[in-house]
């Protein structure tokens, strides 16, 4: 690191920022804790029949959200600036939360369950998915901007230990609210209804998953109040004329010397402010795009989203207190990346990650349902999450952040995180279907087939990595412009 660098400084802004992945992970992993409170509160519903497939549209309706801010966010991040983007998305979290946690509000009679009232509901979901795209498109593009190279990747991976902290947040949030209290019995009746059981505890029914949303309220507050505090990117600074304002920023985030350098080599890529999406080649986006997809479709969401049910399946007394654990792990297996990124680079954590997934994930295929190996497929689960942690879910971010030129970045990412989040919603959407699938009743096929695919898709994203992706360890977002121009 260079000497004058304003170490406090550099890391209050970042710590700021990385509030928004935190919320990120918040936001995407409260429904697990939530989601059979809300399935049993909607089932009284005397309007409609709620039925297993209002529910899980219910569940997955953020990601709607997800895909439109992620769409627009680099229209936004162009337009009004990456700050401003930001205080949007943490104003959108906290709207939201309020908003799941009481739907009722002005417009329904409180605690009736009505069609009008899912509508309601979903609305403010998709709220909230919004700002999750806006933060997961900005918050490490922002990192990116303001970061000196050398520890960028480090700085980046911040942002995915907060998504991961988030979730771990979120999951020990819920395990409280519940405390004394049980989930809702919901037993099937066929058909794709579910009735419930009146022994139901009637709290969890009313008020349990609104607490749940509403806890997301305080750090999407604090994190709208905050990110007003922190400065604009140097790099969006200069696209915009504002020299003068992109050198004070500079200087004190590296110093007066390594601030004119840096300022010079931005104005030298940033000759005009935008530049077509495909000036660099199609290889550009198309890496881009397929890193962001492959992130999502080695299957890892299908863990995060079902954790609870999926260890209950198992057969396993407390999947909720499992579910934090392996949070836990997931935790720590993040901060290897944060302490090796800069070292061993971007690319062999991610060779390394896809082969520990696909081993995990195929070691799942071949135990699950078999009660004698209970404890190896809760071994498989787990290694085929940890490597996720170590591999794909911070290095995705930080290459997104890195690999693409200045002048197309705002667009690029846009396009990138927007394909991420629809490659999310194809795979928490297909999981239950494909894991449920039997050839002869009570086979167990979909069991194996689910995971056996999620592991054949990991080995192939080692292979695309080893032959497309650059290795951009040590780069400044300089180099980008002339390492992509030389693969035209």
């Amino acid at each position: 690191m260079n000497k004058e660098t304003n170490v406090v400084y550099l890391y209050s802004i970042v710590l700021t920022a990385v509030i928004g992945g935190l919320l990120f992970g918040y936001d995407t992993a409260v429904i697990s804790g939530a989601e059979k409170g809300l399935q049993a509160f909607f089932i009284q519903a005397q309007d409609f029949v709620y039925t297993d497939t209002w529910h899980g549209i219910t569940c997955s309706s953020a990601l709607i959200g997800c895909i439109i801010g992620s769409a627009i966010s680099g229209m936004l991040a162009s337009n009004l600036g990456r700050k401003l983007t930001l205080v949007i998305a943490g104003i959108l979290f906290f709207i939201s939360a309020l908003g799941s946690m009481v739907p009722e509000f002005l417009f329904f009679p409180k605690g009736v369950p009505t069609f009008s009232l899912l509508m309601a509901f979903n609305v403010y979901r998709i709220i909230g998915g919004v700002g999750v795209g806006l933060a997961s498109a900005i918050c490490p593009m922002y990192i990116g901007e303001v970061a000196p190279s050398n520890i960028r990747g480090m700085l980046i991976s911040w942002n995915q230990f907060a998504i991961i902290f988030g979730q771990l947040v979120v999951y020990f949030v819920n395990f409280l609210i519940l405390g004394p209290h049980t989930q809702p019995i919901i037993e099937s009746i066929g058909q794709g209804v579910c009735a419930l059981n009146p022994a139901s505890d009637p709290w969890t029914i009313s008020t349990g998953w609104r607490y749940m949303f509403g806890s997301e309220a305080v750090p999407a507050g604090l994190f709208a109040l905050l990110i007003c505090f922190v400065p604009e990117t140097p790099r969006y600074l200069v696209s915009i004329g504002r020299m003068e304002a992109a050198e004070r920023i500079l200087t004190r985030i590296n110093g007066a010397t390594k601030a004119v350098q840096i300022l010079q080599e931005i104005k030298e890529t940033m000759h005009v402010k935008t530049e077509r999406l495909f000036t660099y080649g199609y290889l550009c986006i198309f890496v881009g795009v397929m890193l962001a997809v492959f992130q999502q479709i080695i299957g890892i969401n299908a863990v995060l989203y079902y954790a609870p049910r999926i260890y209950a399946d198992m057969g396993l007394e407390d999947p909720m207190m499992v579910t934090v654990f392996n949070g836990v792990v997931n935790l720590s297996f993040t901060l290897i990346t944060i302490f090796t990124v800069e070292k061993l680079g971007r690319k062999p954590l991610l060779i390394t990650g896809s082969i520990g997934m696909g081993i995990g994930a195929l070691g799942v295929a071949l135990t699950f349902g078999n009660p004698s190996l209970q404890l190896l497929c809760m071994i498989s689960i787990m290694v085929y999450s940890a490597s996720f942690m170590f591999s794909w879910g911070p290095i995705c971010w930080i290459l997104i952040a890195e690999v693409f030129p200045n002048t197309i970045r705002g667009g690029a990412v846009a396009i990138a995180v927007a394909f991420m989040w629809i490659a999310n919603w194809a795979v928490s959407t297909s999981f239950v279907p494909m894991f449920n699938i039997e050839l002869t009743k009570g086979d167990g096929f979909g069991h194996w087939f689910t995971y056996g695919l999620y592991g054949i898709i990991c080995f192939i994203a080692a292979l695309f990595v080893w032959r497309l992706v650059p290795e951009t360890k040590g780069k400044t977002l300089e180099d980008m412009t002339h390492l992509w121009k030389g693969k035209k």
